[in-house]
């Protein structure tokens, strides 16, 4: 490998101007990123003083990073600055030990194991649609919000968290408001004593008492719930060893904080996209009517309704909840026909492979037909990824997206929205995609047929 003077880097901005980068990547990232692969390529080169990042646009490179080199690659810089947030968890944890913790924790995402918390999904679905009234405006995003928090608070405590829900939703907010500044992660150090550092660390510190207050319960009384911490405490390595209170605490946060927002977020987009395309929403309609007659879908109904996992897929095709995934060498490698020096950041851009008109026809169109025969196969791996893949993907891509289509398949049936006048809605695109100023739309009660 060349001395890092000697490194051919790929191309990209002029790197004598960061205040200018800086200045795009705050006011809109994914034009900024769009623009880049259109301008420099596959491999694109962005340098912040002495630290560099390669975006990354094309499926094979992905790969090459993500699966087949992954043990030369370990979580990005901006997970790695702000462990405090997460701990330990299978999110920000590296080597032999994420590998013990995802093994003990992988049974419980079995999908028999899931399928036990399906009808939890739809209840709370149907007792939200309880206070909506037809005419009535909404943040439909706020409202997924708190509904997969409702979701993920059942089926990882089951009723031991009901009394705390106003405190864990709003310290919740607090952590997710955070994390909302990717730019602000990477340049403001979780051990200075600002604001909103301070704000951040007490909201972990609230979270992790009543987390710690709810295994200490558990403990004490050996009852299996049936929930996903009951799986975990009893949870066995190899060697018979159990996970200690510290890892019991840092993974339910972590599925806290990650086990909602970005199913909230998929549901979101997709809510949007439907209202935009009304003939797309009355082919799902019909497909709920025909399938289940009105009455509250069942995990045995999926398999029946295809068009429903399409019209998910397509929108997490155009609105990936988790738009980039970032990773740091931690040996040389090279990627394509550049060099990636130990100590390089390196960044698959999911929303612009996602829109490449290279894998996808009309890629900007909302089209869940595409979806039909077996696209999946015809495309590189790597050309839809909107729960990663390799080793480090997402453990719980079955329950988020058993959960998307059930909360979709429920609510769909009995109201539709239409977007309310005046009120623009603008990606943010922070460590996931999210609306900046919500999502506010009007609610239609259907009548069937």
């Amino acid at each position: 490998m060349a001395t890092l003077a000697r490194v051919h880097y790929p191309p990209g901005p002029e790197q004598g101007f960061f205040d200018g980068l800086r200045s795009q990547l705050r006011r809109d990232p994914l034009t900024f990123m769009t623009r880049n692969a259109r301008t420099y390529g596959d491999i694109v080169c962005l340098r912040f003083f002495n630290l560099r990042t390669y975006l990354l646009f094309h499926p094979d490179h992905i790969e090459d990073v993500i699966v087949n080199n992954s043990k030369k690659f370990i979580k990005g810089r901006i997970l790695r600055a702000n462990r405090f947030l997460f701990g330990n968890g299978l999110l920000t944890s590296e080597g032999e030990f994420w590998l013990r913790q995802r093994r003990m924790m992988q049974p419980a995402f079995h999908r028999n194991r899931i399928a036990n918390y399906s009808s939890t999904m739809t209840e709370c679905a149907t007792r939200l649609m309880e206070s909506w009234r037809s005419g009535q405006q909404l943040d439909i995003h706020d409202a997924m919000m708190g509904l997969t928090l409702q979701i993920v608070a059942k089926t990882l405590f089951s009723a031991d968290v009901a009394r705390d829900a106003p405190e864990v939703r709003e310290n919740l907010d607090v952590l997710l408001e955070f994390t909302m500044d990717f730019r602000r992660l990477l340049m403001s150090p979780s051990w200075l004593p600002t604001r909103r550092n301070l704000q951040a660390k007490r909201a972990v510190r609230n979270l992790t008492q009543i987390i710690d207050r709810i295994i200490q319960e558990r403990r004490r009384s050996r009852e299996d719930t049936g929930d996903l911490l009951s799986l975990l405490i009893h949870a066995q390595d190899e060697d018979g060893s159990r996970m200690t209170d510290q890892q019991l605490r840092d993974e339910a946060l972590t599925l806290f904080l990650a086990g909602h927002e970005t199913t909230a977020s998929a549901l979101s987009w997709t809510w949007m996209l439907l209202a935009q395309n009304p003939q797309v929403e009355q082919k799902l309609h019909h497909e709920l009517d025909t399938v289940l007659n009105g009455r509250t879908p069942s995990l045995e109904d999926l398999p029946n309704l295809p068009y429903t996992n399409h019209v998910l897929t397509e929108s997490m095709r155009l609105y990936p909840p988790a738009w980039a995934m970032a990773r740091l060498a931690v040996e040389d490698h090279c990627v394509g026909d550049y060099p990636v020096p130990k100590g390089t950041g390196v960044t698959a851009i999911t929303w612009v492979v996602h829109r490449d008109p290279r894998w996808y026809d009309d890629p900007e169109r909302f089209l869940p037909e595409r979806w039909e025969g077996d696209l999946l196969k015809r495309i590189p791996r790597f050309a839809y990824f909107p729960f990663g893949y390799g080793p480090r993907q997402c453990i719980g891509n079955a329950f988020a997206m058993m959960e998307a289509q059930l909360v979709l398949a429920t609510i769909a049936q009995q109201f539709r929205f239409t977007l309310a006048p005046g009120r623009s809605i603008v990606p943010l695109a922070s460590i996931t995609l999210r609306p900046r100023h919500g999502m506010y739309v009007e609610l239609h009660a259907r009548s069937r047929g």
